[in-house]
This record gives C-alpha cells, sequence and structure tokens, in this order.
C-alpha cells in the first residue's frame, strides 16, 4: 500500500513550521517532505525530525530569491556559480537530515531556449555528481503554466528524454499526478510507461489542487496502480487543503487505518 508523505509547506500551517512535525506523526503519516529547510539550521529541522520519528522524504534545492518570484537556477546559465553554491548549502542538510531524494528546480526561461537546456542538463549533470557519493537522487519534475508561467520544464516526455540523456543513475523523474492531470492527463497509462524512471510521486486532487478524493481523477485506482508497478518510494501529499489540515484528513484515514496490514 501507498506510504504517505505529508507536504509540510502546505499542510499543518495552522501551526509553525517546526510544529508541524508532531503534527504529520499525530495524524499517522509517515514521512514528511517541504519545499525548503532553509530558513531553519539543520540542527532545528534535524531536532523536529527526530522529535517525530518521521522520515524526511525530499526538499528541493535553494531556488534564488523565492520570495521575489524565482522558481530555480538550473536553466539560468548567468546563475550558474549561484547554482553550484546552492549544491553545497544542499548537501550541508541532506547529510544532516538524512534525505535520500533532492528536487532540481528548472526556473523561469523559454522552454526552446538552446541555451537554457545546456545550462539545464549542466547543471543538472553537476548535481547528480555531487550528491551521488551521498546516496542522494537528484529529481526534476515538470510543473504545468497555470500555476508557475514560464517554468523551463513543462512536458513530461521531455523531462524522461531529459533523464535518459543524462547517463546519471541517481537522476530520476518526479511526477507529480496534478501537473500530469493539468499538462497532459492520461495518468495511469503514462505512470506504467514512466514507472522505471520514477523516483518520487505527489498528489493532489485536479483541478483545484485540494484533498485527494474531491477531484476529478480517481485517487484510490491511482494508489492501487503505483502498488500494482511496484513502486515503493513515498506519496508526498502537496496539496491546499480546503480549511484545517485535520478536517481533510478523511480520504486518508482508510489507508492510515490499514498500515501493517499485509492485505
Amino acid at each position: 500500500m501507498p506510504r504517505f508523505a505529508a507536504n509540510l509547506t502546505l499542510l499543518f500551517t495552522e501551526r509553525p513550521f517546526l510544529d508541524r512535525f508532531a503534527a504529520a506523526a499525530e495524524a499517522g503519516f509517515e514521512a514528511v517532505e517541504f519545499l525548503f529547510p532553509y530558513d531553519f539550521t539543520p540542527d532545528e529541522v534535524g531536532g523536529a525530525l527526530s522529535a517525530s520519528g518521521l522520515t524526511l522524504a525530499l526538499f528541493n534545492l535553494p531556488p534564488g530569491d523565492w520570495a521575489a518570484g524565482e522558481r530555480g537556477l538550473a536553466a539560468l546559465p548567468e546563475r550558474s556559480a549561484e547554482f553550484d553554491a546552492g549544491l553545497q548549502r544542499a548537501a550541508i542538510y541532506a547529510e544532516a537530515l538524512g534525505v535520500r531524494r533532492l528536487h532540481m528546480m528548472a526556473g523561469l526561461a523559454p522552454a526552446d531556449d538552446p541555451a537554457a537546456l545546456r545550462a539545464y542538463e549542466d547543471a543538472l549533470a553537476r548535481a547528480a555528481d555531487t550528491f551521488g557519493p551521498l546516496g542522494v537522487d537528484i529529481l526534476i519534475e515538470p510543473i504545468n503554466g497555470r500555476d508557475m508561467p514560464g517554468y523551463f520544464l513543462n512536458d513530461f516526455d521531455r523531462a524522461a528524454e531529459i533523464v535518459a540523456h543524462s547517463g546519471r543513475p541517481n537522476v530520476r523523474l518526479q511526477y507529480d499526478v496534478y501537473h500530469r492531470q493539468i499538462l497532459h492527463g492520461d495518468v495511469l497509462t503514462s505512470l506504467e510507461r514512466l514507472a522505471p524512471l520514477i523516483g518520487h510521486v505527489q498528489i493532489a486532487s485536479a483541478p483545484a489542487r485540494a484533498e485527494p478524493g474531491t477531484g476529478e481523477l480517481d485517487d484510490a485506482r491511482i494508489f492501487a496502480a503505483l502498488d500494482r508497478l511496484g513502486y515503493d518510494g513515498f506519496v508526498g501529499c502537496e496539496y491546499r487543503p480546503a480549511g484545517r489540515t485535520e478536517d481533510g484528513l478523511g480520504w486518508f484515514a482508510p489507508w492510515r487505518d490499514r498500515r501493517g496490514d499485509p492485505r
């Protein structure tokens, strides 16, 4: 059965960030993920993680100036030195927190710009080579232009080509069901086709990006497909609750209650 990771950037936001770990554990999650840890020290994040008994599934490499609208640096040739400094910063957190997957955001750049593609593939190679010795996978994620206009990586087939072209075994696809549905649809068929490349899965309802089970997709069938395909990673719950987080966890109760059930 799926193993779920609460995304602490979007869930339990009624609490300060470091208090969300305990809330996720109390709600029955096995793991957590979040966008960025960099506003806190590794010791602060590590302390909250250890106290909660949770696994850290994922976080992102430094994205540039997020508050100013930047969404990654990898596809920006003029920012390569800053990107490389971010790799070293992320490595400190990765080693301290024991994470095994990091998402590399592409940035805002024309999808058809050859210079952006060269910069992106070069950055991906450097990231993979930096984190390979640490046992960490680098993930790339296509993101739809409605949520993030101008994002460089906005196509799943292109992402699959980039993963294959990288030649690095620790470069993997981050498959976000919500973004897939907005960009292309055809979720179940594409999961089967792309399964060998997938390093992490995220879930939210489409089109509202709310709780699973509230949109146009049959999320239970998606979870069953992941089981059938042998996916044994975490499913990150990267959705925006319609209200108080705990009040919207009815979808999760059947999966939480089945933990340890061999069926």
